[in-house]
């Protein structure tokens, strides 16, 4: 699986990115990630997850996950967010953390 996912916003507007190929993590974070997919629903979720008014200071995320049957994009805004969401952006966000990408 590839997944791009994109961060912005929060109070210092900062732009947190990684691009992530499940092929190329250890066999136990690829489970743990296609699992927090799975979990979340993530291919059935709509395209926008956003809040009715605008709101500052918070979260934006847009995250793409491609697999070789199907490829799903959205854009979610923290007060929307599904909880189910939540743990898999929570796990992409460190991973955008601790790795060194753009």
């Amino acid at each position: 699986m590839h997944i791009e996912f994109l961060r912005t916003g929060g109070f210092g507007g900062l732009r947190l990115a990684t691009t992530v190929n499940t092929d190329r993590l250890p066999a136990e974070q690829a489970s743990t990630v296609s699992r927090l997919i799975s979990d979340a629903g993530f291919f059935q979720l709509p395209e926008k997850l956003l809040p009715p008014s605008p709101m500052p200071d918070r979260f934006q995320y847009k995250v793409t996950i491609s697999d070789p049957d199907k490829t799903h994009s959205i854009e979610a805004s923290d007060p929307a967010i599904p909880e189910a969401l939540r743990p898999l952006l929570n796990y992409l966000t460190t991973m955008a953390m601790t790795r060194k990408n753009p």
